[in-house]
């Protein structure tokens, strides 16, 4: 479990976060970040005024990463890109996720090194990782500046055609009494510009699917799905974007089973692939691809192969 509660003992009294700063290493903003977020308990109460005076025990809860082995497939001494299998979280969701991708990362890099960009669970492949906190910055401001070319495979439902750039603004569904606003994005004029090229690769007439190439040029939340969606062709193994809503609600219940959802969607997984990075840092330019076949794969969850 990556979240482990340890107790220590405070000699004598002094102010929690400068604790936490002398005693465990933590810089003065990460101390103050971590007791803000509750992760400090003294007399059976949860402390979370970083200036607080403690003497005596007190307990905290830490991050302790753990591994599967997952390796990274491209590594630098300022970051590492790994490619993660779908299923896979970026980050906890709570104090009870099991494994994430950053468990990974901080095992094998350090509590300073970080995920510098974000894909779904079930999306999978590349994501770069930073292994040190200047690097952290760097790279962010690169994505600030739009210096990250990102490219995508799906495989979706129907015959795409042709080539096409989608050009529809992106808003958060806003209507609190419907359970979609946990997680739905919609087209809206109200929302933000939002634009991605498609390309058909490769059309597979038994199962009126496609293989697209994807290529985002912003960065919205679930924008490629959106976006396909959108122009009829919704993504294989989409459990939201082309799904009656009361379907779609019970995925988010977890009242789904896997072969409803393959029967409602046609997979069980999305079919959504980050299958490469290119991008210029500290004067050099890098063009990673993921080494999976994702063709074969999807066709394999298919039972095709």
């Amino acid at each position: 479990m990556p979240f482990v509660i340890e107790k220590f003992s405070v000699e004598k009294k002094q102010r929690l976060f400068l604790f936490l700063m002398k005693e465990l290493g933590y810089t003065q903003k990460e101390a103050q970040r971590l007791i803000a977020k509750g992760r400090v308990a003294y007399n059976g109460d949860v402390v979370t005024k970083a200036s607080e005076e403690v003497e005596g025990e007190i307990e905290f809860i830490h991050f302790e990463p753990v591994t599967k082995g997952l390796k990274p497939i491209y590594i630098e001494k300022e970051f590492v890109v790994f490619d993660k299998p779908s299923g896979v979280l970026i980050h906890p969701q709570n104090r009870n996720t099991e494994y994430s991708l950053i468990d990974e990362l901080k095992y094998q890099y350090g509590k300073d090194a970080n995920i510098t960009h974000r894909i779904d669970k079930e999306t999978s492949g590349l994501v770069l990782c930073a292994t040190n906190k200047q690097s952290e910055k760097d790279i962010k401001i690169m994505f600030q500046e739009r210096d990250m070319k990102k490219t995508y495979l799906a495989m979706v439902h129907g015959e795409f055609k042709e080539e096409m750039i989608v050009e529809a603004p992106l808003l958060r569904y806003q209507d609190k009494n419907s359970a979609l606003i946990r997680m739905v994005v919609k087209v809206d004029e109200k929302g933000k510009a939002s634009k991605t090229s498609f390309k058909p690769l490769k059309y597979f007439k038994e199962l009126d699917m496609t293989l697209v190439e994807c290529k985002p040029h912003t960065g919205r939340q679930h924008q490629i799905r959106v976006h396909l969606f959108h122009v009829k062709h919704p993504i294989v193994g989409d459990p939201v974007y082309g799904q009656k809503e009361e379907d779609l609600v019970r995925y988010l219940d977890r009242e789904l089973t896997d072969e409803e959802r393959k029967v409602l969607s046609g997979a069980s997984r999305l079919l959504l692939h980050a299958h490469e990075l290119e991008f210029e840092l500290y004067n050099h330019t890098y063009k990673i691809k993921s080494e999976v076949d994702f063709e074969k794969l999807s066709l394999e969850l298919l039972g095709c192969e």
